[in-house]
């Protein structure tokens, strides 16, 4: 069953609400607390990911100063390739790209 471009973007926003969640606990001295949370968040990025990657054309095209290719691409990563995750790059996507990125989803008006 396919999701509409409306459910991927409530995807995104969800899976975005749940790391700025998480992202208190990556930095809890409780190594087992902040393993989970950073597993938790790569997951949530990786849900990013594929939604970004299966968003129509037109939709990401009327957005071009979203890097959509990049947050596929870590989608990809985090997958296939998790040994190059680096986990000071996976801080600093959640402490600064991913309130920007819901707050410009935010402001798409929904299909009717």
């Amino acid at each position: 069953m396919s999701r509409s471009a409306d459910e991927r973007i409530a995807d995104i926003l969800a899976a975005i609400d749940r790391c700025l969640t998480y992202r208190q606990f990556l930095d809890q001295t409780n190594d087992t607390q902040a393993a989970m949370a950073y597993d938790a968040v790569l997951r949530n990025l990786a849900v990013i990911g594929e939604a970004v990657r299966t968003l129509p054309a037109e939709f990401t095209a009327s957005m071009p100063n979203v890097p959509w290719a990049a947050i596929a691409g870590l989608r990809n990563v985090v997958i296939h390739e998790y040994f190059r995750v680096d986990s000071s790059l996976i801080i600093d996507i959640v402490d600064s790209q991913l309130a920007p990125l819901a707050a410009q989803l935010r402001r798409v008006p929904l299909s009717d």
